[in-house]
């Protein structure tokens, strides 16, 4: 059986800052991806204790998500889209798309020519260790891009279930991020890439005083995980 993962810090500091009076300000993203993956789990017919069976994370934190008073950390958002078969931007941007569609506002005129604007595109940040994903590609693109930021000093591990992609290229921008794949390690510096291989435990880690700051790119297909 998978080993079960929960976030208690996330729930206390949730906690707190309700008896503040204060709403975390991404509260609205909670809330979007907390419909998501009830929808999710909905359509699959999954009870709260089957999908923590097939994602290994535990049923009090999935309830807490989906309620949208808790953000799950990097690991679990990995363990919770390889139980979907999703890679994490499909389960990410399919939250904001959601939202897009239950909006009555005239669409942006950028959309008509398909340009994000910098200042607009969305974002998704680890509540335990600041790393902070942007998707580059929209949810209707055939491969997911995403650019990484991840904080000096941190690391962030993803489960090999959520690996079961068709294939998968890091870039590395600027600073210097060690991959540790399957227990072996691999230090890159701004300019490197790799393509990993076979699914299998990934840890990102930063050593280094300053951000790192990497492009992951997927080839979503009949595997299409990340």
């Amino acid at each position: 059986m998978s080993q079960i993962v929960d976030d208690a810090g996330a729930e206390a500091e949730h906690d707190a800052g309700a008896e503040a009076g204060h709403e975390p300000a991404d509260a609205a993203d909670q809330r979007r991806l907390g419909a998501r993956l009830h929808a999710l789990r909905d359509d699959r017919r999954w009870s709260l204790t089957e999908l923590a069976e097939e994602s290994g994370v535990s049923r009090a934190m999935i309830n807490r998500v989906e309620r949208g008073v808790s953000s799950p950390t990097a690991t679990i958002l990995g363990r919770l889209s390889g139980a979907f078969g999703l890679t994490i931007s499909q389960l990410l941007d399919g939250s904001h798309e959601t939202h897009a569609h239950a909006e009555t506002e005239p669409a942006d005129p950028d959309d008509a020519t398909g340009v994000q604007r910098a200042a607009t595109a969305d974002h998704w940040t680890d509540p335990d260790t600041g790393y902070r994903r942007r998707p580059l590609s929209s949810a209707e693109f055939p491969v997911d891009v995403t650019e990484v930021r991840l904080p000096a000093g941190r690391a962030v591990t993803y489960p090999a279930s959520a690996y079961a992609f068709l294939r998968h290229c890091i870039w590395v921008v600027d600073g210097a991020l060690e991959l540790v794949v399957g227990g072996v390690p691999t230090t890159l510096g701004a300019g490197d890439r790799i393509e990993l291989g076979d699914p299998a435990k990934v840890t990102y880690r930063n050593d280094g005083e300053t951000e790192c700051r990497y492009v992951v790119v997927v080839a979503r297909g009949a595997r299409g995980r990340e």
